[in-house]
């Protein structure tokens, strides 16, 4: 029967066909998946693992042990460099050790960046599917893990048994692919622009201090109409100093001249309760320094806020996180440590330079990093950073967990800390911004604005790295209705330009990525503070940060937050409501390969033939009668405005 059953093969497909294939059966080699470098692997949580779950338990799907494979985590994704190699074969599931019936992923195989296969939506509990997959002709395989459910939880994903057919050199985990970084954003021009906020807020009696950030060739001459009570304009270094007198709103118009040309625009200020009226542009040390930050590398990063121009594009504060902190005197104040030898000197240069600066501390006994923190020193703490001269306060609840009072319901546990430094801010005659970092627990978003917070972190930690980026950005959608001038949902810091934590490398996120990456931090209204060594600012980082089309869109006195507004498969689409009536659209990829994406104005709440302009290329793309389409690139963006 057996020889019967080959000679009728042999007679189906040719003699030469079936030499071939039983040369390729005897001589093909195989290669494990969990043999490959798997620390390629981007997840939303936790380590990729071989052999086992992401949990390290062995893999089991449906009830099924498999003793090789993948442990990951959606989303995930790993790509294969096949060296040529020929068939792709395994099972795929969730792994046992999840119960939650709201867990479920889709696995997906991409071969090129085109479809080769997808598992569909798979369960908790469910039996493993099986893929065999031919790659003739496939150079690069992509390895995908998707969310299915409402979150990412216990989406823990196995690609168990999986293995690769080759002949010769054996296949090859390798980094996500990396475009070249192309400047979309045309320089300033040559007359003068002023940028940054429309609008700005202080409280009254307090000291105000605005610098006005105009682009042009110099030199550039500025002027201020009728300014409030209070406040005076020094020309020649274009800032409105002061102490406003009276509560109210004042519209003031600044002008700049220079040899190409003058120019308007109206700048509103505000004096009463509210302060950060629209989100805080700036610097914090922690994504490139972390605990090497020092007094001289805060100095370096207001002089390059200052000579590399982003000052004139509004950005502002200069911002230290942890581990500036030592002991406490006699008197209970705080004091610096020996890398920060004098902090009102330090915070005098940072103003000397048109800025403003910020520091970092806990409610708890200790901060994050270990150092001196504010637990029953709340006022005096408060007492000191405005006797430095401070205007911006981070306030990360490490350690608080030690101290806090477990008898309160925990909403009001979590918020005690925050009420009790809101309280003693309010007493300084002091503007402090105050920014809450409590990683989103109990929906902080819900009730940090009662507790005085100015922004406050919806999230963990980012890191550079599209897994991270994308979960954290597009995971915002819902927050939008907590977000208003006042109070900001803050997604964390950006992760573009040089960072590392004290180890610095370039960004890990592709130039496609860190376009998403600015582009919907700006739709999501957050606080923008740039994570990298301010030093060594690149020119595609700087045009980044720069755009002020991009950055208008972020700083809209409005104040909106953008919301998803449809969403096809991996291709999403995001919008803002602008204070001119106009649309701020994010139509964004996040697969693998190229596609379009459109939207329709239906879904925008408009009708009739819109306006559209390119944002990132400052560029008028004509009016379309319902809708727009773009081609966006594997995990990109087209960011639009969409006007009458």
């Amino acid at each position: 029967m057996k020889k019967t059953a080959s000679l009728q093969r042999i007679g189906a497909i040719g003699l030469a066909s079936w030499l071939a294939l039983m040369a390729n059966a005897a001589w093909a080699d195989t290669i494990r998946l969990d043999q490959l470098d798997i620390r390629n692997t981007e997840q939303d949580w936790g380590e990729p693992h071989a052999n086992q779950s992401v949990e390290e338990h062995p893999l089991n799907i449906g009830g099924t042990p498999f003793e090789h494979g993948l442990g990951t985590h959606a989303n995930s994704s790993l790509y294969v460099t096949l060296n040529g190699a020929t068939r792709f074969s395994g099972s795929v599931g969730l792994d046992g050790e999840v119960t939650s019936t709201d867990a479920g992923v889709e696995f997906l195989v991409l071969g090129d960046g085109k479809e080769l296969w997808r598992s569909g939506v798979m369960r908790a509990n469910e039996a493993a599917k099986s893929l065999a997959l031919d790659l003739q002709g496939v150079k690069t395989l992509a390895l995908r893990v998707a969310a299915a459910g409402p979150s990412i939880d216990y989406d823990h994903a196995d690609w168990a048994e999986a293995r690769f057919e080759f002949e010769g050199t054996a296949p090859a985990a390798a980094g996500a692919p990396r475009e070249e970084a192309e400047i979309l954003t045309p320089p300033a021009p040559s007359s003068p622009r002023i940028n940054g906020p429309s609008v700005v807020g202080a409280r009254p009696g307090h000291p105000f201090f605005y610098h006005i950030p105009v682009t042009g060739d110099p030199p550039i001459s500025v002027e201020a109409g009728k300014l409030p009570a209070g406040l005076t304009l020094d020309a020649a270094r274009g800032e409105i100093t002061g102490a406003p007198a009276q509560a109210g709103e004042y519209k003031v118009k600044l002008s700049a001249k220079n040899a190409a040309g003058r120019t308007t625009r109206t700048l509103k200020i505000v004096i009463g309760d509210k302060i950060a009226l629209t989100p805080p542009l700036g610097f914090n040390s922690w994504n490139c320094f972390a605990n090497a930050v020092d007094d001289g590398k805060i100095r370096a990063a207001a002089d390059a806020m200052v000579s590399s121009g982003l000052i004139n594009h509004g950005w502002t504060y200069i911002n230290i996180d942890d581990c500036w902190e030592d002991g406490r005197d006699a008197n209970g104040m705080i004091q610096s440590n020996e890398k920060f030898p004098d902090m009102k000197a330090l915070a005098d240069y940072v103003h000397s330079k048109g800025l403003k600066i910020g520091l970092y501390s806990s409610p708890g006994p200790k901060t994050c990093a270990g150092f001196e923190a504010s637990w029953q020193h709340e006022e005096k703490d408060a007492q000191q950073y405005a006797a430095w001269g401070f205007d911006y306060l981070k306030y990360d609840w490490c350690s608080y967990e030690n101290v806090q009072d477990k008898s309160l319901p925990e909403r009001e546990r979590l918020m005690k800390p925050y009420q009790v430094m809101n309280a003693a801010l309010r007493k300084l005659d002091r503007d402090i911004v105050f920014s809450l970092c409590q990683y989103g627990m109990g929906k902080v978003w819900e009730w940090g604005a009662d507790v005085g917070g100015n922004c406050w972190r919806t999230t963990g930690d980012i890191n550079d790295s599209w897994s991270s980026m994308s979960h954290i950005g597009f995971g915002q959608n819902g927050h939008e209705k907590y977000a208003g001038p006042g109070h900001w949902n803050d997604p964390d810091m950006l992760v573009v330009g040089k960072v590392g934590w004290g180890h610095l490398h370039p960004t890990r996120l592709t130039p496609n990525e860190q376009y998403t990456h600015v582009s919907l931090w700006c739709l999501l209204s957050a606080p923008l503070l740039i994570g990298a060594d301010m030093s060594q600012l690149d020119p595609f980082t700087f045009n980044l940060l720069a755009n002020d089309e991009v950055l208008a869109v972020d700083q809209d006195p409005l104040g909106r937050q953008a919301a998803r507004v449809s969403k096809d498969g991996e291709a999403e689409v995001w919008a803002k409501e602008m204070a001119d009536g106009s649309k701020a659209v994010g139509l964004f990829n996040r697969s693998e390969g190229a596609r379009e994406v459109s939207v329709k104005w239906q879904d925008l709440g408009l009708s009739g033939g819109r306006r559209v302009r390119d944002l990132w290329r400052q560029k008028d793309l004509g009016k379309s009668k319902d809708s727009f389409t773009a081609t966006v690139p594997r995990h990109g963006v087209c960011l639009v405005r969409i006007g009458n």
